[in-house]
């Protein structure tokens, strides 16, 4: 781990509660950031309250509105922002895509995609504007490959790679950059909403022959959130144990 790497640096984690994005809060905390954790789980927010640092705030990235007041209130407490961690997100149902409850399909849309756009959204002119900025949003290798009984997340996942590169594109010509983390499977509470033989499934694709950790995925997350990224944009960086095949 880096010294004080974030000491002067002001971030903002979604989902930041539970799972990489906790683990994300951490490192950067230990690191010498100020952090403000979104995530929809008060009782997960309140065990996070006391940690030197850390603000909280319950905020549902689905709502547009609260996503933009959320970040100009994150700014103001913190006295910037200069990171954004887009780490929120669901799995849906384990169904046939012709089977797909159309709930279903709109919750994870309105989860992992348009949260994702809002953020980003809330979050860009103000980095622009500061003159300095990290965004780094958590994509999937099912993104890239796509997995079976899971065409919602598979789906949107591929559509946070996409919007990814299109922002880091836009911004490309300030000291704002965009990138996104594309894992395989990790250990984390995301695993209560999958089946076991899905599980199983996923772990059969890794070359390695194990799930990443949480802790794997917020060092990637935290190099592409620090200044030592000033020329990678638009990119998406594996974390697949071997399973990324492009």
């Amino acid at each position: 781990m880096y010294d004080n790497r974030f000491k002067t640096r002001h971030a903002i984690v979604t989902g930041g509660a539970s799972g990489i994005g906790a683990a994300v809060t951490r490192r950067l905390l230990a690191e010498g950031a100020t952090v403000t954790v979104w995530d929809i789980d008060q009782g997960a927010l309140d065990a996070l309250a006391d940690m030197p640092g850390l603000h909280v705030a319950k905020v549902d990235v689905t709502d547009p509105d609260a996503v933009t007041r959320a970040t100009h209130d994150a700014q103001s407490a913190m006295g910037g922002l200069d990171i954004l961690v887009c780490s929120a997100g669901i799995t849906g149902p384990q169904k046939t895509t012709w089977d797909y409850p159309l709930e279903d399909w709109h919750r994870v849309y309105d989860l992992n995609v348009h949260g994702v756009f809002h953020c980003c959204r809330a979050a860009a002119p103000l980095m622009k504007a500061a003159g300095y900025g990290r965004i780094v949003n958590m994509a999937s290798i099912a993104g890239k490959e796509g997995n079976p009984m899971a065409s919602a997340y598979s789906s949107t996942k591929a559509a946070v790679i996409g919007l990814t590169k299109s922002l880091g594109k836009e911004l490309a010509d300030t000291a704002v950059t965009v990138n996104c983390v594309a894992p395989a499977a990790v250990e984390s509470p995301i695993f209560e909403q999958m089946t076991e033989e899905f599980i199983a499934y996923m772990k059969s694709k890794i070359p390695m022959n194990r799930f990443g950790t949480v802790e794997e995925i917020a060092a990637m997350v935290c190099w592409l959130a620090s200044d030592e990224t000033s020329f990678t944009t638009g990119a998406c960086f594996d974390q697949s144990g071997g399973r990324a095949t492009y």
